[in-house]
C-alpha cells in the first residue's frame, strides 16, 4: 500500500458516546450531555463526570424539531463541522417521555 492511499481500514473506529440532548435550539445542532463514571486517580472513590458535545443533524429545524431535550441518542465522531461540532448524532435511542 502506498503512502497517499487511505481506506477506511487504515483510519480505525470513530468514537461513540450515548447521552441525552440538553438543547434543540440551534439549527442542524443540538447538545448533548454525556455522563460516565470513574474512580478518582488517588482516591479510588467513584465520580460521575459529565461532558457536553454539540453533535451535527441534518435535518433539524428548532422551529419542527425532529430530536428534543431529553431524548437518549447515540453519537460518533466525525470531521471538524465547525469550531465546536465534532459529533454528529447517528441515531435515537429513546425519545424523552414528555413528547
Amino acid at each position: 500500500m502506498t503512502e497517499n492511499t487511505e481506506t477506511k481500514h487504515d483510519r480505525g473506529q470513530p468514537k461513540s458516546r450515548i447521552g441525552f440532548v440538553t438543547s434543540n435550539k440551534m439549527a442542524k445542532t443540538v447538545v448533548v450531555m454525556v455522563q460516565r463514571r470513574a474512580a478518582h486517580s488517588q482516591y479510588g472513590k467513584v465520580q460521575t463526570k459529565r461532558a457536553k458535545y454539540k453533535a451535527h443533524v441534518e435535518d433539524h429545524d428548532p422551529k419542527k424539531p425532529t430530536i428534543f431535550e431529553g431524548d437518549k441518542v447515540l453519537i460518533v465522531e466525525t470531521a471538524p463541522m465547525s469550531k465546536d461540532k465534532r459529533w454528529r448524532v447517528q441515531k435515537v435511542l429513546e425519545r424523552a417521555a414528555n413528547v
